[in-house]
């Protein structure tokens, strides 16, 4: 399990890389257009008549959505190896392949279940005003949150064996602590 504690590291590196990555685009594009707008043809920063505006909003929204999942990526793996490798410490959980699995139980049943969510909220939450957009929003929320607590718990269940130790201190966990 060095491995996965390497490959979280390494998630870690890259999601730092990519955040970077998206500032070094959004910032030349920024400048560009700065600088040709203003010295130029004396525009102000975000007029319409400057067509490299157009090039600033989308080395903004670059920037913003490669940090955004260099991010996430960078959670999703830190946490999922966290809990990989603190399973593998447990003497009880080290020789049981579905506790060892959990974590990734759960993050692979939660792509489902978002793919589920998104399908009904299109059906329960339609969305065709700008006002819509924020209940559709809380919508989603609700929705996953109902459709992954069953399937937490039933992972949980099945997963875990009813009583084990995580060290000292930690003696006596039970399955539905991990549900919480």
């Amino acid at each position: 399990f060095e491995a996965i504690a390497g490959y979280g590291l390494g998630g870690s590196s890259i999601a730092l890389f990519g955040r970077v990555g998206g500032g070094i685009y959004t910032k030349a594009a920024d400048v560009g257009a700065d600088l040709s707008g203003k010295n130029d043809y004396g525009l102000d920063e975000d007029d319409y008549r400057n067509p490299a505006c157009i090039a600033d909003n989308v080395g903004d929204n670059v920037g913003d959505i490669a940090g955004m999942g260099a991010d996430l990526f960078g959670s999703f793996a830190e946490s999922t190896c966290a809990a990989l490798v603190l399973a593998s410490s447990s003497p009880d959980l080290e020789n049981l392949w579905s506790a060892l699995m959990y974590p990734v139980l759960i993050s692979s049943t939660g792509i489902f279940v978002g793919l589920v969510t998104l399908s009904l909220m299109n059906c329960i939450y339609p969305v065709k005003n700008m006002p819509d957009v924020e209940k559709a929003l809380k919508g989603v929320l609700v929705i996953s949150t109902a459709l992954m607590t069953p399937v937490v718990i039933a992972l949980s269940k099945y997963c875990l064996p009813e009583r084990f130790s995580m060290g000292e201190g930690y003696e006596d966990v039970q399955w539905w602590y991990c549900a919480m």
